[in-house]
């Protein structure tokens, strides 16, 4: 007998009760907006930046209205100017050219391995076209970072982290987000912590967090800022940094403070989850798993794994039987974006050359979210699933 899996896919876990009672507060006081604050009070969102710079180890942060606007914030702080060209992974989502077209630079797009990670060698042979990386770790996957900043900072390359899919994250007991310059986050509600939509940004870098913020829209009040550089670091900015406003209110701050002391334990639950599906995947004729390598600390939110060298029929019909089997499979591969899943070259605002060692890879992944609404029995049940109708397809040649 077929199996199905009647779950959603889409369908998160509820807000705690402590969060709703924060946000209850919040709206009881009507004062949302972040600078809406009594004589000595910090608020929810300062409190926010504070708790996450001591979660990632970093000397400041900024709350903000989204993650995509966190990564443009970024470039813009590294004052990167229309025409400018910036390095970024050929495997990655929408808002992280995005990012990049929006500021006027061009994505200058590096390659992919079977590790799904960025191709290190690919990058050093086109490290010297830009002078900022906006490393996207895709789907959780972290690249050996000693090796990569060894090499960006050998070409005078400064790093943009894009930690969406990584908060919680490590390469060698480094939290991720750490490595480069400054990092971004996301708070959409597909992500580790879930406000519906909002984003960090963090930094080491004094000058670089002052520029975020005044750009965040802090007007002249960036003294109410809980994990910021000092006032006078803003004085040598103030008059030259344009306010392209995005800020977090209090009201999400709220939701998310109470997440955010829930987050290891999270992190946690996905990878036992991601680890009974990776394990139920393996040996699966025709797929080849992606393997974690030693020293990464990876968050298991989504999986992946790669069908090589199949053909588009071969592909859809898998996803076509899976999905008749309530399992809900995205794709990287398609020549027309769909939902979420686009390719290099589907961004036609960003000029690109075709690379078919990674369009290769490209064509052949497969991606699976795992909400923690799903059970490890649930996980069990979708990795037979997939592993049956792969083996059919297969089997069928």
């Amino acid at each position: 007998m077929t199996e199905k899996f009647t779950g959603s896919f889409t369908q998160q876990e509820p807000i705690s009760d402590e969060a709703i009672e924060a946000a209850v507060t919040v709206m009881r006081s009507g004062r949302l907006h972040r600078y809406n604050l009594s004589e000595g009070e910090l608020g929810e969102v300062s409190l926010l930046e504070q708790e996450f710079a001591t979660l990632a180890g970093s000397k400041f942060c900024l709350a903000v209205a989204s993650g995509g606007y966190a990564l443009a914030c970024a470039l813009r702080a590294m004052q990167v100017k229309p025409g400018d060209r910036v390095l970024t992974n050929a495997f990655t989502l929408a808002p992280v050219p995005g990012a990049i077209a929006s500021v006027g630079a061009v994505p200058v797009f590096v390659g992919v391995t079977e590790g799904l990670v960025i191709d290190l060698e690919d990058l050093k042979a086109k490290a010297e076209q830009a002078d900022v990386l906006m490393l996207s770790h895709m789907r959780g996957h972290i690249c050996d970072m000693d090796a990569l900043i060894a090499m960006c900072d050998a070409h005078g390359v400064k790093v943009i982290e894009d930690c969406a899919h990584t908060m919680g994250g490590a390469w060698r007991g480094v939290a991720s987000g750490r490595h480069g310059a400054m990092a971004c986050y996301s708070t959409q509600t597909y992500k580790h912590i879930n406000s519906g939509e909002g984003g960090f940004l963090i930094s080491d870098d004094e000058e670089l967090m002052a520029r975020a913020i005044m750009l965040s829209g802090s007007y002249m009040l960036y003294e109410r800022h809980g994990a910021a550089p000092s006032a006078e670091v803003f004085e040598q900015v103030k008059y030259h940094t344009p306010n392209v406003s995005g800020r977090m209110d209090h009201l999400r701050a709220a939701i998310l403070r109470p997440q955010l002391r829930s987050l290891e334990k999270q992190v946690e639950n996905w990878n036992t989850r991601h680890d009974i599906l990776l394990s139920g995947l393996r040996d699966t004729p025709g797929l080849t798993v992606v393997e974690r390598p030693e020293g990464e600390a990876y968050v298991g939110s989504s999986i992946q794994f790669l069908l090589l060298d199949w053909t588009e029929v071969q592909i859809g019909e898998v996803l076509h039987r899976c999905a008749e089997c309530g399992v809900e499979l995205k794709w990287f591969g398609g020549a027309e974006p769909v939902a979420f899943t686009s390719r290099y070259d589907s961004w036609r605002y960003a000029p690109s050359e075709p690379m078919p060692a990674t369009d290769r890879i490209l064509k052949g992944i497969v991606d699976m979210r795992i909400p923690l609404t799903f059970s490890e029995a649930d996980c069990a049940l979708i990795a037979r699933i997939i592993r049956s109708e792969i083996s059919a397809v297969y089997q069928a040649g």
